[in-house]
């Protein structure tokens, strides 16, 4: 363990090649909030990058494959982030700035600590059974970053109604990361399709890739979620200061399509993954700033 943390201006650095990399969406998204929001939402997307990557055994989300050391790994990401909210330094970037993050803005220690239940259930090889287990999960992985999100914002901690739209916003990405990802979850000994969905349709977790066209009527179910989480996030996006409403509608829409072309691929979808070109999230900005001013009237 290190003794000192390295400068703030330098783990700012380090959490922005760590969010280019890891994210090019979430990248450009970040670009238009004002430089201190910016660089906060870095530190916090850095540390949310590494749990995962610990956790799953990646590099900046690439190539999940099962690991078989789960409850260590868990151990060290939540040992480090102790660390950190403790101002302990690590001697690992993405945690030590975590600890300068917290340093500057409160957020609850309730949302870290329900973002790292999360890799506890994939550690434990956790499955959801209902749609209500699904939200569950989705709200440890993402739901409570994009309450975490809001605070670093601006958002206050006790403003629950803007808190609820941002957790929607949260949500709805994961739902959507969980309808392009089948294939790769699968790689990853995971499945993150309800059983009762799967029970509907006569499908194991296994047979997901050989029923094609059941798997596709299920990840069809997963982008009407997303959309309808998505759809209620911009309500609280209007709640937003300008530049950071305008980040946020330029994410969701961004995000937004990958769920939408999940949707309109069916079961190509499973083959060949989604992904948002360049072209397409920089005519997201030019319309999410349209949106952010029409929102001021």
């Amino acid at each position: 363990m290190s003794s000192e943390a390295p400068a703030r201006d330098a783990l700012v650095a380090l959490a922005g090649a760590s969010i280019a990399r890891g994210s090019r969406s979430f990248a450009l998204a970040s670009r238009l909030f004002d430089r201190p929001t910016r660089d906060r939402a870095w530190l916090l997307y850095a540390w949310c990058r590494a749990c995962d990557d610990l956790a799953d055994g990646q590099d900046h989300g690439f190539e999940l494959r099962a690991v078989d050391d789960p409850a260590a790994r868990l151990a060290r990401l939540t040992a480090l982030t102790e660390d950190a909210l403790a101002g302990r330094t690590t001697g690992e970037p993405a945690f030590d700035g975590l600890a300068a993050l917290m340093a500057e803005v409160a957020i609850p220690r309730a949302y870290i600590d329900e973002h790292v239940a999360g890799f506890a259930l994939d550690a434990e090889g956790w499955r959801p059974r209902t749609e209500a287990d699904l939200i569950r999960y989705c709200d440890h992985v993402a739901g409570a970053v994009g309450c975490m999100m809001a605070v670093v914002m601006g958002v206050h901690p006790d403003d629950a109604p803007t808190l609820a739209r941002a957790r929607d916003l949260g949500r709805a990405f994961q739902l959507a990361n969980i309808a392009r990802d089948v294939r790769e979850d699968m790689a990853g000994g995971r499945c993150y399709l309800p059983q009762d969905w799967l029970d509907e349709v006569g499908l194991a977790a296994d047979q997901l890739l050989d029923r094609p066209d059941e798997t596709a009527r299920l990840t069809l179910r997963l982008t009407a979620l997303a959309e309808r989480y998505e759809a209620s996030a911009r309500v609280g996006a209007r709640r937003l200061a300008f530049r950071s409403r305008w980040a946020v509608l330029a994410a969701a829409g961004i995000y937004g399509d990958i769920a939408r072309k999940v949707r309109a691929r069916g079961a190509d979808a499973l083959d060949r993954r989604v992904v948002t070109r360049k072209r397409a999230k920089l005519a997201w900005v030019a319309r999410a700033l349209w949106q952010a001013r029409e929102a001021e009237r």
